[in-house]
């Protein structure tokens, strides 16, 4: 543990927003394929995406250190080439919070999407619109409220991640403890009161990220 008690705060916030820029646009352009195109292989996609959602997190965790450990076929590739190692690093806690935030992002999105008619973009590729300008001025628009409810969701997925991180980053006092690995390692030591501090804010925050996903769910689209 670190003797400062924001650090744990700021630290999940600041990590759980960079993975947020990290999946966003991965997540949307996945979500908007897998609701508008029919191709071979989309039932295995569809399973590789919701994957890290159903697999325990140590588990998500132990597949992230074989791929990118110093051994492993990835990890070894960026060690060689560009002399960068993932495991136990704050680079390694924000790639475990893509990972297990991509499945919430991609299924919150995709009906929102799939609720746009299709008619509307029709009517912009009538206009001259490209696949983009109709994606950027047609669906995106109309799906906002469910993409932004989506976003919100893998936003405080990240910021509460904990299995996947603990495998992945570790529990580095000052340098990877987010807040749920610091609740761990304050109840082990048996400082209650400070576990509490971060139960507090972590359960605040998910009543906030709760009541706005409300508010932004596909049923109001067309409000």
């Amino acid at each position: 543990m670190t003797d400062d008690p924001t650090f744990p705060i700021v630290l999940s916030l600041r990590l759980a927003a960079i993975s947020l820029v990290l999946v966003a646009p991965v997540g949307v352009a996945l979500a908007f394929v897998q609701a508008r195109r029919r191709y071979p292989l989309r039932g295995l996609v569809d399973a590789l995406i919701l994957l890290p959602l159903v697999l325990p997190p140590s588990v998500v965790g132990f597949v992230l250190v074989v791929l990118f450990g110093r051994h492993g076929p990835l990890g070894s590739v960026l060690e060689s080439l560009f002399g960068v190692r993932l495991v136990f690093t704050q680079a390694a806690a924000v790639l475990a919070s893509c990972v297990v935030a991509m499945p919430l992002l991609v299924k919150t999105a995709q009906p929102a999407i799939e609720a746009v008619p299709r008619e509307l973009e029709n009517v912009g590729r009538s206009l001259g619109l490209s696949p983009l300008g109709v994606f950027f001025r047609v669906t995106l628009p109309c799906a906002w409220r469910g993409v932004a409810a989506a976003l919100v969701l893998a936003f405080a997925r990240a910021v509460g991640e904990f299995g996947a991180t603990l495998m992945f980053a570790g529990n580095i006092p000052g340098r990877t403890n987010t807040m749920p690995l610091e609740i761990f390692a304050a109840y082990q030591a048996g400082d209650d009161a400070r576990a509490l501090v971060y139960v507090v804010v972590l359960s605040v925050l998910s009543g906030v990220v709760v009541l706005v996903a409300a508010r932004l769910s596909p049923k109001d689209l067309t409000a």
